[in-house]
C-alpha cells in the first residue's frame, strides 16, 4: 500500500530556449552567479514539499556542469543545511557516487549529518554514469567492470564501518587499515569515529539494468531500490519489481511480495486536462530527454537519433521520443488529480507491498512551476492514499 511519497531535485538551475528545438546541451553554459541558484531553488522546493507532507526530497550528486543541469556536488553538506530550515521532511542522497570516494571519508560524513539531523538524512549510493566527473576524480567508468568491483568494494568497506565498532578489510583497491606503527604499536584494525547514530543504516540505490549480481549485492547489504523517474524512464519496470523479489527470496527472505523494499519513480505534471499537462510540461520532457538520452539513460535510442537530438535544426521532427507515447505507457503521469489518482491506484493494486512513490519533475522545469505543482499534488493527490504523511505532521 503506497503510504509515501518523495520528490527529487537533481540540481537544475532554471533556463530558457528549451525543448528538441532549444540550445543544445553541449552550447549551454551558466556563469557562477547562476549556476548556485541551484541552493536556493533547493531551498524553496524543500519548504515546499515539508509543508505539503511529502516523506523525502532526494537530489543528486555531480561534478563540474557549467551546463546547469545537475549543480550539487555534496549531498551530505547541503542536506544538513536543508533540515535546519525544515521540520519534518527527510533528506535523501540520491546519489552518493561510491568509486569518487575514499570509502570511509563518505561513512564519516554521512554519520555526522544523521547525528547533527537526527536522522533525517538518507543514506544513497551510486556507480556513475558521467565520464566527465568519475574518471577526473581518478576512478574507473569506461571499464564498467573496474567500476563495479570499485563500487562494491567501496560499500563492503562503508557498511563495515557502519556496523561493528572496530574493523578490518583486505581487497583489490583497498587495505584497511595499513599496517604501519602507531604510538607504539602495529594498526590492526580502525574505528569509524562517529558512527551514525541511527542503525541499522537506511541504503537506497538507483536500478537500472536489474542485473541479478547487482540485485544480490544490494540485499547483502539490505540495499533498497529506486526505479524510473529521475534520470531514467519513469514508471513501473516489471522485471526489476520480479527480480528485486526474487533476490530478497534468494538472500532468506522467503515471503518477500512484488514491490517491497523498492520505490517507483515518476515525472508529472497537473492541469485541468491530459492536453493541457502535456502541452505545457513538453519542453521540459524534451530537455531532460536531450541531457540524458546521450548518456545512454533511456532505453532503445538509437545513434542515430542521439546525433539528431544533438540538433535543434532536426530534432523536433526527428523522431524522437515524445511526451505523448510517454503519458501513454505512463511513464510520465499528466492531468488532473483524478487520472493520477486512478493511476496511482492502479500500480498500488499490482504491487500491494509498494509503499513509496517518487515524483518530480524534468530537467529545464522552473523553480515557479515546481513549487506550485508539488503543493498542487500534496493538497489534491497525496490524500487519496491511505496512511501517507500528513502535512505539517
Amino acid at each position: 500500500m503506497i503510504t509515501k511519497f518523495d520528490s527529487l531535485y537533481a540540481g537544475h538551475v532554471d533556463m530558457t530556449d528549451i525543448g528538441y528545438g532549444g540550445m543544445p546541451v553541449n552550447d549551454r553554459k551558466f556563469d557562477n552567479d547562476h549556476l548556485i541558484t541551484a541552493y536556493s531553488k533547493a531551498e524553496a522546493i524543500a519548504k515546499t514539499l515539508d509543508a505539503n507532507g511529502f516523506d523525502t526530497m532526494w537530489m543528486a550528486e555531480h561534478h563540474f556542469q557549467p551546463e546547469g543541469y545537475e549543480c550539487i556536488p555534496n549531498l551530505i553538506m547541503l542536506n544538513v543545511h536543508l533540515a535546519h530550515l525544515t521540520k519534518n521532511i527527510k533528506f535523501g542522497c540520491g546519489f552518493n557516487i561510491a568509486p569518487m570516494w575514499h570509502p570511509l571519508r563518505l561513512a564519516e560524513d554521512y554519520a555526522t549529518a544523521d547525528i547533527l539531523t537526527n536522522g533525517r538524512v538518507i543514506f544513497g549510493v551510486g556507480r556513475g554514469y558521467h565520464t566527465r566527473e568519475v574518471e577526473t576524480f581518478g576512478s574507473n567508468i569506461t571499464d564498467q567492470d573496474a567500476n563495479r568491483e570499485e563500487f562494491e568494494e567501496a560499500v563492503d568497506i562503508i557498511f563495515k564501518a557502519f556496523n561493528n565498532e572496530s574493523f578490518s578489510h583486505q581487497g583489490k583497491y583497498y587495505t584497511l587499515p595499513p599496517e604501519v606503527p602507531y604510538r607504539g604499536y602495529t594498526l590492526k584494525e580502525l574505528t569509524l569515529v562517529p558512527r551514525p547514530k541511527t542503525l541499522p543504516v537506511e541504503c537506497w540505490q538507483p536500478i537500472q539494468g536489474g542485473t541479478q549480481r547487482a540485485l544480490d549485492f544490494m540485499v547483502k547489504h539490505g540495499i533498497k531500490g529506486i526505479l524510473g523517474g529521475g534520470v531514467a524512464e519513469g514508471g513501473v519496470m516489471d522485471s526489476i519489481m520480479t527480480g528485486y523479489r526474487d533476490a530478497l527470496v534468494r538472500g532468506g527472505k522467503t515471503d518477500a511480495q512484488l514491490g517491497e523494499g523498492l520505490s517507483v519513480g515518476f515525472h508529472f505534471h497537473l492541469a485541468p486536462t491530459v492536453e493541457q499537462a502535456i502541452k505545457e510540461s513538453k519542453s521540459f520532457y524534451e530537455e531532460n530527454l536531450k541531457m540524458f538520452g546521450p548518456l545512454r539513460l533511456h532505453r532503445g535510442l538509437t545513434d542515430e537519433q542521439i546525433e539528431i537530438m544533438g540538433d535543434p535544426r532536426r530534432a523536433p521532427d526527428g523522431g524522437l521520443p515524445s511526451i505523448e507515447d510517454a503519458v501513454k505507457s505512463q511513464a510520465f503521469l499528466a492531468g488532473p488529480p483524478e487520472r493520477i489518482i486512478e493511476q496511482l491506484k492502479s500500480v498500488e493494486k499490482e504491487y500491494p507491498a509498494l509503499e513509496r512513490i517518487g515524483v518530480s519533475h524534468p530537467m529545464g522545469t522552473p523553480q515557479s512551476v515546481i513549487t506550485e505543482q508539488l503543493e498542487w499534488f500534496g493538497k489534491e493527490v497525496m490524500p487519496a492514499f491511505k496512511g501517507k504523511v500528513g502535512a505539517n505532521a
